[in-house]
C-alpha cells in the first residue's frame, strides 16, 4: 500500500516538473486539471488552525512513540529522553489536493504520509543527539508553487502563520530556554527560512541556535544567518539541493547557499562517496549502504554523480538527476554525526 502511494505521489510530482520544464500551454492546463484546487483562495474559509496544545497536531513529540524514533539497530539508542538539545523540524510538501489551498489538519491520509516517509526518513536522523518537535502545518498545496493568480502565495503565507505559532509555542511550553536547531526540508525550509530572520536573528535568539539545516530549497543568506563553513561552526545555516550536473531541473540557482555534507564546507571540492559514512532509507529494507553518493558544491547546487544503488533511485518525481526526495538519505549518517559534533562544542562552550 505504501509503495503505491508513493508511486500516486511520484506520478503527481513528475506532471508538475513537467510544466515547470516546458512551461507551455498545454502542459499547464493538463497539471492544472489535475491539481489545481477550483477556486481562488479567498473563495472557502480556511481549513481550522491547529491547536498546539493538542498533541494531535504534532507529527512527533520526544515523550510518545512516533516515527522519528526509528532507527536501525546499529545506529545507537534514542537519546530523545535526556538529549541537552531540542530540534524543531518543519516537514515538507506532502500534500497535493484540490479541495483546498492548505492541508485540513484531520486529512489522516495526508498525515500519515507525512509520519511514515518524512518522520522516518529525515527527522529519525535527529533522535539519538536531540529531543525532536515536529508541528503538523496547514501546509500549501503543491500547485501553490507554481500558481500565479496570488492564492499561491496567500497559501503559502497562511502555512508560515502556523510555522510561527508552533515556534512559538516551542519556545514557551516544551524549549524552556534549552538549546535548540531548525532543521528542515523542501516547503519545511521555505517557511524556516522566513522564521530564521523574523523568530531567531530578530529576536536575538540566535546564541541560543546550534546550527539550521535548511534542506531542499533556495536558500540564500538574506535570513542574516552566517553561512556555516566549517564542521563545527555554530549558530549558522547549512542547505544544498542535490542533482546531479545535467538534470533537467535543478531546485537550486547561483547564489544559493550550499554547504557539503561530506565535508561540511562550501568550497567546490568533489569529496569521493568514500568519505560518505552511510545512506539509509526506511522506505525499503536493507541497513545503512556504503558509497552511494559523493558530492560537489557548485553554481549553488550540490552535484552528485548518477546514483546506481535501486535503493536510492526509485522515486525520482522531478525527472532524472533531481535527488529531491533523498537529500536527506544520501547523507544520512554524516548529519547524524554532525549534528553531535556541533552539539558537543555548543555544550563545550556554554
Amino acid at each position: 500500500m505504501k509503495r503505491v502511494v508513493y508511486a500516486g505521489i511520484s506520478i503527481i510530482f513528475v506532471m508538475v516538473s513537467t510544466v515547470y520544464l516546458l512551461r507551455d500551454y498545454v502542459g499547464l492546463v493538463f497539471v492544472s486539471y489535475f491539481l489545481e484546487p477550483k477556486h481562488n483562495f479567498v473563495e472557502k474559509p480556511v481549513p481550522e488552525a491547529p491547536k498546539y496544545e493538542s498533541s494531535d497536531h504534532w507529527a512527533a513529540l520526544p515523550d510518545r512513540q512516533d516515527f522519528a524514533d526509528v532507527r536501525l539497530d546499529s545506529l545507537g539508542t534514542d537519546g530523545q529522553e535526556d538529549a541537552a538539545v531540542d530540534v524543531f523540524f518543519i516537514h515538507p510538501t506532502t500534500y497535493v489536493g484540490r479541495d483546498s489551498w492548505n492541508q485540513r489538519m484531520d486529512d489522516s491520509q495526508v498525515n500519515d504520509l507525512t509520519d511514515s516517509w518524512v518522520m522516518r526518513d529525515q527527522a529519525s536522523v535527529f533522535n539519538e543527539c536531540c529531543s525532536i518537535y515536529a508541528p503538523r502545518y496547514r501546509q500549501a498545496t503543491l500547485y501553490s508553487f507554481l500558481d500565479e493568480t496570488g492564492s499561491g502565495k496567500k497559501a503559502l503565507d497562511l502555512a508560515y502563520e502556523d510555522i510561527r505559532a508552533a515556534f512559538l509555542y516551542f519556545l514557551e511550553n516544551y524549549n524552556n530556554a534549552r538549546p535548540f536547531i531548525i532543521a528542515s526540508h523542501s516547503q519545511g525550509s521555505r517557511h524556516a527560512d522566513k522564521l530564521l530572520k523574523e523568530q531567531v536573528v530578530d529576536r536575538g535568539l540566535l546564541p541560543q541556535m546550534v546550527v539550521a539545516y535548511l534542506i531542499g530549497f533556495s536558500v540564500d543568506a538574506s535570513n542574516e544567518v552566517p553561512v556555516c563553513e566549517t564542521f563545527d561552526q555554530l549558530n549558522c545555516q547549512i542547505s544544498w539541493n542535490a542533482s546531479t550536473r545535467d538534470a533537467l531541473l535543478k531546485l537550486a540557482q547561483p547564489g544559493d547557499i550550499c554547504v557539503n555534507p561530506l565535508s561540511w564546507s562550501t568550497n567546490e571540492e568533489l569529496v569521493g562517496a568514500q568519505e560518505n559514512l552511510g545512506s539509509v532509507t526506511f522506505a525499503s529494507e536493507g541497513g545503512t549502504q556504503l558509497n552511494v553518493a559523493d558530492a560537489q558544491c557548485s553554481e549553488g547546487s550540490l552535484f552528485v554523480s548518477a546514483v546506481e544503488s535501486e535503493r536510492f533511485n526509485s522515486y525520482m518525481p522531478f525527472g532524472p538527476g533531481n535527488y529531491h526526495m533523498y537529500d536527506y538519505s544520501y547523507y544520512y549518517m554524516n548529519i547524524r554525526e554532525n549534528v553531535q559534533k556541533r552539539i558537543d562544542v555548543f555544550l563545550s562552550r556554554n
